[in-house]
């Protein structure tokens, strides 16, 4: 009976170790999660290949092969699904159909199809990415413990294993599925708190626009590949009348609204970010020519001039409005270079009386728009 514990004991142990080394493999090697089939395939085929090992070498009592290979068969059926379940079997189930015996036809219904059949009833099938998520350890313990209960009966009804074997299985059956939900929730966790960590630290807080850090390593990539780009820079006008006279909350409301205007005014790949205060910075994917360029950056400060500002009647022209400065290139100018023109012609609009658009080097966007009062 000590060699039979023993030998459990050494099963969780493997199963253990060579979950948390796909765990670390899977950060290291990078592999393209987001394609559903690649990650079907390839998490399958390690827990199959997880089982395998711990079939390859049972402990033999009275003709039966004893392991504890329903252990990830009911954790990939638990947490993936039926399908993920199925395709890890076929490894195993080969491998025992090829052994062959007298209770080869028992030993698969028992410890390799059943568990899977239970896992994946009580699969939350609603959850997207399992596998990235948190598994709720109470309900998969609550599961495991019925399909031990309906295995251990049989197992003790139909073939030579006695309780105290059945309960020492189901102990070390428990115990290694309980140390595999904790290593995937550990790693899930970690990566959740580093998604977020990273997230904020690329963000604007209060806009949830991009903040100019994540922009310039963007758009930096962006002028690597040398094609035509525009900068703009934006300020919104007058804000601190805007913030004494309504208060810092009312201007941060405005500061979110200017955030969203931007992200429905411009195109998916182009790059938008708070520069900080009330500036914001805007960066034209491979616009056609300047001309194209220009008449976006000058829909952008019509879009911000026409929008309703709670307050903003109190304003110096009886509206909000942005003054915008842009630069363009066709390639081959740095990124700071052309913030600093970009910058320089914000700075230009502001002069000749604010809500207007000026092109480096110094060319006025006419607009025949008129300030709304």
């Amino acid at each position: 009976m000590g060699d039979l514990l023993f030998f459990f004991l050494e099963n969780m142990a493997l199963i253990i170790a060579l979950m948390y080394l796909a765990i670390k493999t899977k950060e290291a090697v990078l592999l393209d999660w987001t394609d559903p089939i690649r990650q079907r395939l390839i998490i399958s085929a390690f827990f199959g290949f997880l089982t395998f090992s711990i079939m390859y070498n049972p402990f033999h009592f009275e003709g039966m092969r004893l392991d504890l290979r329903e252990v990830p068969l009911f954790f990939i059926s638990y947490v993936g699904g039926w399908q993920y379940g199925v395709i890890s079997a076929i490894l195993p189930m080969s491998f025992r159909a090829y052994l062959g015996g007298p209770t080869v036809v028992i030993g698969i219904i028992q410890s390799i199809i059943l568990p899977i059949i239970i896992g994946s009833l009580f699969h939350d099938r609603k959850k997207a990415y399992q596998f990235f998520g948190i598994v709720d350890i109470k309900k998969m313990m609550t599961a495991f413990v019925v399909y031990e209960a309906i295995k251990s009966v049989w197992m003790i009804v139909a073939t030579p294993v006695n309780l105290l074997i059945a309960i020492g299985m189901f102990m070390f059956a428990s115990a290694a599925v309980f140390s595999m939900a904790l290593i995937l929730n550990s790693e899930n966790r970690m990566l959740l708190l580093r998604k977020e960590l990273e997230f904020y630290s690329n963000q604007d807080a209060m806009t949830q626009l991009p903040n100019i850090r994540f922009f310039k390593n963007t758009v930096g990539k962006l002028i690597d590949r040398e094609l035509p780009m525009a900068i703009i820079m934006l300020d919104v006008d007058y804000f601190k009348i805007y913030n004494d006279t309504h208060g810092h909350q009312k201007g941060d409301a405005v500061l979110r609204s200017v955030a969203q205007i931007l992200k429905d005014s411009t195109r998916k790949e182009d790059q938008v970010a708070r520069y900080g205060g009330e500036e914001f910075i805007c960066c034209l994917h491979a616009p056609r020519n300047e001309e194209e360029a220009a008449e976006m950056a000058e829909r952008i400060r019509k879009n911000i001039q026409e929008f309703r500002f709670e307050g903003e009647e109190h304003q110096p022209e009886g509206v909000l409005t942005v003054s915008v400065g842009m630069s363009f290139t066709t390639g081959g100018t740095g990124l700071e270079e052309m913030i600093e023109e970009a910058d320089q012609s914000l700075y230009q609009s502001k002069r000749q009386g604010r809500n207007r658009v000026t092109v480096f080097p110094g060319i006025m966007v006419e607009s025949n728009e008129k300030v709304h009062s």
